[in-house]
């Protein structure tokens, strides 16, 4: 009896290597879908509203468990018809940048589906992690289309790159002036031509349309050499950020410069390590895994509790965080009912990978 109890140990620890490792963080009552932490522990996470409810958008939990509006609770108490000056209306992604600095994407649009609203609404807003002031307001209405969801962001030295997922394209950011550029504007790259798959089954929106989330995932390789891009449900593309930081090079040469990198799943977040290694979560499996920089992959973790795994994040302990939102089990996706079972968590896992800061 127990060498078959040995043998099923084993068999299930070669399907999961690492499941014993994987520590809950902290829980919630509200979706979350990101979290960054700073070098001396702090933790922050983002609240993304997909469905217009009004409460907290940025957050940082605290040792007790308790997550309290960051900065501060102005910032974080927008509603419908409200001034979108300093407040955040919803946001969809934060990070601490090689700045060190706390920088939070800011959608500008009241609820999944609808446009950015007028004035500064869609923006970027960096904080001051030592004096938990705001340091800096970028609008993003002049790199904006009617119907533009930006959705994540990377930095590299003085450029800011973000994907637009709901007008196909990058966006092209100078950090000092604010000034940007939309490049691969509805190019094949940045288009979601396939279905998400989450838990088996195909997302679809309320009035039974398949859910597309176009240039989404973006991540940047430690050497600053090339960016990686994808829509939510994959394939991975890369181009060099030479081309793209080149303001002169035409939309077709440009083109010609993204070549296909993975034939990745549907992927609720990513980050990517200092040598290279690009974790990707699977939302409809339920797993992580890992990419090399030559395009080989191997499985991190598959666990029954990654339910939509969202934004990872690489801390300088060489864990790597994943918060679990349940995204696909909002009622806007199902049908106008609710089936996420709360309260949602953040896992983390020790992966030994040191981060790489973009």
């Amino acid at each position: 009896m127990k060498t078959k109890i040995l043998a099923v140990s084993l068999f299930l620890s070669l399907l999961n290597p690492v499941n014993a490792q994987l520590q809950k963080v902290a829980v919630s009552n509200a979706v979350w879908n990101g979290v960054t932490t700073s070098k001396d522990g702090r933790i922050f996470v983002n609240f993304p509203r997909i469905e217009g409810d009004n409460g907290m958008r940025i957050g940082e939990v605290l040792k007790n468990g308790k997550v309290i509006p960051y900065p501060n609770e102005n910032w974080n108490n927008w509603k419908a018809g409200a001034d979108v000056n300093e407040k955040f209306v919803r946001t969809n992604s934060l990070r601490i940048g090689p700045d060190g600095l706390l920088w939070v994407v800011d959608t500008g649009t009241p609820a999944m589906g609808q446009n950015p609203l007028a004035g500064n609404a869609s923006k970027l807003v960096s904080i001051n992690l030592k004096t938990n002031k705001i340091v800096q307001i970028i609008p993003l209405a002049q790199v904006s289309k009617a119907s533009t969801f930006i959705d994540d962001l990377r930095i590299s030295g003085n450029t800011i790159y973000l994907t637009d997922a709901g007008e196909p394209a990058l966006i092209i950011l100078d950090k000092t002036t604010g000034k940007g550029r939309r490049v691969l504007e509805k190019y094949h790259s940045t288009v979601d031509n396939i279905p998400i798959k989450a838990e088996g089954e195909i997302m679809k929106d309320n009035g039974g349309n398949e859910v597309r989330i176009h240039a989404d995932q973006l991540e940047i390789s430690p050497d600053g050499k090339w960016l990686y891009f994808q829509p939510a449900s994959g394939p991975l593309w890369k181009v060099e950020t030479q081309y793209l930081n080149n303001p002169k090079i035409s939309e077709t040469e440009l083109e010609s410069k993204v070549s296909l990198f993975y034939n990745t799943p549907s992927t609720g977040g990513t980050a990517i390590d200092a040598d290279g290694n690009i974790y990707v979560s699977d939302v409809n499996l339920k797993q992580i895994i890992k990419i090399s920089p030559d395009g080989k992959e191997s499985l991190v973790i598959k666990d029954e509790r990654l339910l939509w795994a969202d934004a990872l994040w690489i801390d300088d302990n060489g864990y790597l965080w994943i918060p679990t939102g349940q995204l696909n089990r909002l009622s806007a996706f199902q049908k106008g009912v609710n089936k996420v079972k709360f309260p949602v968590t953040i896992y983390k896992l020790k992966i030994g990978a040191k981060p790489t800061r973009n």
